[in-house]
């Protein structure tokens, strides 16, 4: 004799697991890791102030315009 299945709880299980596997890919393509936020916000820091290392004039100074 065949399963009786309940189709509202099939319906729920699939989007369920759908729902699931659609997070899993979110994670794998825009999660990162605390250690690597903070390494790019060194980066981003450290070639900033290389850049205003690297300035001729600084902002304090008057143009001689």
């Amino acid at each position: 004799m065949a399963e009786i299945v309940n189709l509202r709880l099939a319906r729920k299980a699939r989007d369920r697991k759908q729902a699931e596997q659609k997070a899993a890919e979110n994670r794998a393509k825009f999660g990162r890791t605390k250690a690597a936020k903070n390494r790019e916000r060194m980066d981003a820091t450290r070639e900033a102030a290389k850049l205003d290392g690297a300035r001729r004039e600084s902002d304090d100074e008057p143009s001689k315009s």
